[in-house]
C-alpha cells in the first residue's frame, strides 16, 4: 500500500460517515470500491469533484476503483436531496453522457488495464436492462421490507414536505435498484465497498443489507460530506449556473476563477480536499498564507491545481496569464497569446461595438471611436473633453485626441481595447 486510505481522506475532512471496521477491512488485503455517478449530462460539475477525489485516493492507496455509470437508475432518478422527480433520459442520450463522463474520469483515474489495481468503469444498465419486474420482485424486492424502505430519509423526507406532491412508484424503487448493483458487483468483482456523498447514506446501506441476507457477505459503506461555502452560498454554483468540468460549458477561465475567487476560510477547506497535496505542502501553505493573507497564496495554489487536474497545465498557463494580463506591463504583446475565447471571457460584459475593417484602410479617429461610431461616450464634446484630460487609453497605452485606430492596433486581427480612465473599458471588434 502507498498510504493509509481512511487516514488519508480522514485529515482531508473527507469522511462523513462510515461502517466500524473498514479501516481493517482495507488494511488486510487491496480492496474494490464504486461510486454511481449521475448519467443525465454529458459532463459533471464540480458537486461530483468530492467522490472523484475519494475514487483517485483510494487507487493511489493500491486499492481498486470502480467508477459506476447509473444508466439504469438514471433512467429512474434518485429521490435523494430532490423535492421533485427527474426528468427520465433513453438509452442512447445515456450512452454519450457516458462516454463524456469516462473522459472527464481519465483525468483523475488511471484506466490502464496494464496495472493491477487499473480502474474500471461501468454501467448498471448492463445487467438491469434484461431483468424482469418478475425476476427483479422475487430475487432481490422480498429481501427487503417496506418498512425498511420507509425508515430511510430520502423517502421519509419526500414523503412528509409540504412541497412535495408525494413519491412515484419508480422513485421508490430507486434504493432497491442501487442496493442491487452493490450486491451485483460484490458478486461479479469482489466489490466489498461502496462510497457517496452523505444524501446516499440510506441507499448505500440497502446494499450492504442485501449483501448480507443474499450472500451472507459483508459489504462496507463510507459517505463524503456535502460541501457548503461558509458565506452560506451554494458550493459550485454563480450566477450562470453550476461549474462544468467540460470547458465547453464552463470555459477554464471562469473554472480557474471560480477557485481564485474563493474566501480565506473555503480555500483552507477546499485545498484539502481538491488537491492531491501531502498533508505537510499544504500545512506550509496555510501557515505562509495566515501570515500574508493579502498574497492569496492558498487561493492561487487551489486553483493550479484543480484546473491542471481537470483541463491541462497548458490550460492554466492560459488562464493564469489571463487573469494578470489587465495588469501587464506590455498588454498587447501578452494578450495575443491567449486565445479568442478566453479573451472574450476577461471582457465579458464589457460593451462591444462591430464595424467594418473597411474603416482602418484611412484609420478611425479617436473622436468618432468614443462617440458617432461606437456611441461609447455621449457626446463629441465629451469625447474631445476625455481626450483633452489625458484619460483615454487603445490597449492600455494613453493616446492624444489626434490619433488614429488602424491595423497596427489589432489584438487577434480583430479587437481593440478602449479605456477611459481605470474604470471604463469598451471594445471594438472590427469585422
Amino acid at each position: 500500500m502507498m498510504k493509509n486510505f481512511i487516514d488519508e481522506i480522514r485529515w482531508r475532512g473527507m469522511i462523513h460517515d462510515e461502517i466500524p471496521g473498514i479501516d481493517d477491512h482495507l488494511s488486510n488485503s487491496s480492496r474494490v470500491s464504486y461510486i454511481g455517478f449521475d448519467p443525465t449530462s454529458d459532463s459533471l460539475h464540480i458537486g461530483s469533484l468530492v467522490p472523484i477525489m475519494l475514487l483517485a485516493h483510494f487507487q493511489r492507496s493500491g486499492h481498486k476503483p470502480i467508477a459506476l455509470i447509473g444508466g439504469a437508475t438514471g433512467m429512474i432518478g434518485d429521490p435523494s436531496g430532490k423535492s421533485a422527480e427527474r426528468n427520465l433520459l433513453d438509452e442512447k442520450i445515456l450512452l454519450k453522457n457516458q462516454i463524456a463522463i469516462k473522459k472527464q474520469l481519465s483525468q483523475f483515474l488511471n484506466f490502464d488495464s496494464k496495472i493491477q489495481n487499473s480502474a474500471l468503469i461501468l454501467n448498471n444498465l448492463e445487467w438491469m436492462k434484461n431483468f424482469s419486474l418478475l425476476e427483479f420482485i422475487r430475487d432481490v424486492g422480498k429481501h427487503i421490507s417496506v418498512n425498511y424502505m420507509m425508515s430511510k430519509d430520502s423517502v421519509k423526507n419526500r414523503i412528509s414536505s409540504e412541497s412535495s406532491n408525494g413519491m412515484s412508484f419508480t422513485e421508490f424503487t430507486y434504493q432497491l435498484v442501487q442496493g442491487y448493483d452493490f450486491l451485483h458487483l460484490y458478486k461479479s468483482h469482489d466489490c466489498t465497498i461502496q462510497m457517496g456523498g452523505s444524501d446516499q447514506w440510506g441507499n448505500i446501506t440497502t446494499g450492504t443489507e442485501l449483501i448480507r441476507r443474499i450472500s451472507s457477505g459483508k459489504g462496507y459503506a463510507l459517505t463524503c460530506p456535502l460541501i457548503t461555502k461558509s458565506d452560506g452560498t451554494k458550493f459550485g454554483k454563480t450566477e450562470g449556473g453550476n461549474i462544468w468540468l467540460d470547458s465547453n460549458k464552463t470555459s477554464v477561465y471562469k473554472f480557474y476563477q471560480y477557485w481564485l475567487n474563493t474566501s480565506d476560510l473555503d480555500a483552507e477547506k477546499y485545498i484539502k480536499i481538491f488537491t492531491f497535496l501531502s498533508e505537510k505542502e499544504i500545512t506550509d501553505f496555510i501557515l505562509i498564507h495566515r501570515a500574508e493573507p493579502h498574497k492569496r497564496l492558498i487561493q492561487k495554489t487551489l486553483a493550479r491545481e484543480i484546473t491542471t487536474i481537470v483541463h491541462s497545465v497548458e490550460s492554466f498557463s492560459q488562464v493564469e496569464l489571463a487573469s494578470t494580463i489587465l495588469y501587464s506591463k506590455s498588454f498587447k504583446r501578452d494578450i495575443e497569446l491567449i486565445d479568442e475565447n478566453t479573451f472574450l471571457d476577461i471582457f465579458e460584459g464589457v460593451p462591444l461595438v462591430e464595424l467594418p475593417k473597411d474603416n482602418l484602410i484611412t484609420g478611425v479617429d479617436m473622436i468618432s471611436a468614443l462617440s458617432s461610431k461606437t456611441g461609447f461616450l455621449k457626446s463629441n464634446s465629451e469625447a474631445r473633453r476625455s481626450l483633452k484630460e489625458n484619460s483615454i487609453s487603445i490597449n492600455k497605452s494613453k493616446i492624444k485626441e489626434e490619433y488614429l485606430i488602424d491595423t497596427k492596433d489589432l489584438i487577434n486581427d480583430k479587437y481593440v481595447i478602449i479605456n477611459k480612465g481605470k474604470r471604463n473599458t469598451y471594445i471594438i471588434k472590427f469585422i
